[in-house]
């Protein structure tokens, strides 16, 4: 059974930052790309960063280049997402999501339905 479990939300002030981790099981780790999306309250689900199977090469969104970096420890099965500066239009629910190869082929690596698998999300929330 695979299982994506998220760590690391929390409120912070505005500038501030934030590690967050999620901890891969039940998937050959080393075989899957890693993305991380976020949803704002009554907004859409939207994509924010994702790595490849050997973690060489990051995609982001626009808004996020420059503060945020995604990075993955195959050791330990765990995807990072280190976010600084943080601004209060980062507030949302943060969600990582693994692909196979074949998936993220399907659709663009911006959509949800290039990934397979989807953890339940940890809570980031930024004060003005």
């Amino acid at each position: 059974q695979v299982q994506l479990v998220e760590s690391g939300g929390g409120l912070v002030q505005a500038g501030g930052s934030l590690r967050l981790s999620c901890a891969a099981s039940g998937l050959i780790f080393s075989t899957y790309a890693m993305a991380w999306f976020r949803q704002a309250p009554g907004k859409e689900r939207e994509f924010v960063a994702a790595i490849t199977w050997s973690g060489r090469t990051t995609y982001y969104t626009d808004s996020v280049k420059g503060r945020f970096t995604i990075s993955r420890d195959v050791a330990k099965n765990t995807v990072y997402l280190q976010i600084d500066s943080l601004k209060p239009e980062d507030t949302a629910v943060y969600s990582c999501a693994a692909a196979t190869s074949t998936s993220w082929r399907r659709a663009s690596i911006t959509y949800s339905i290039a990934y397979d698998y989807w953890g339940q999300g940890t809570q980031v929330t930024v004060s003005s």
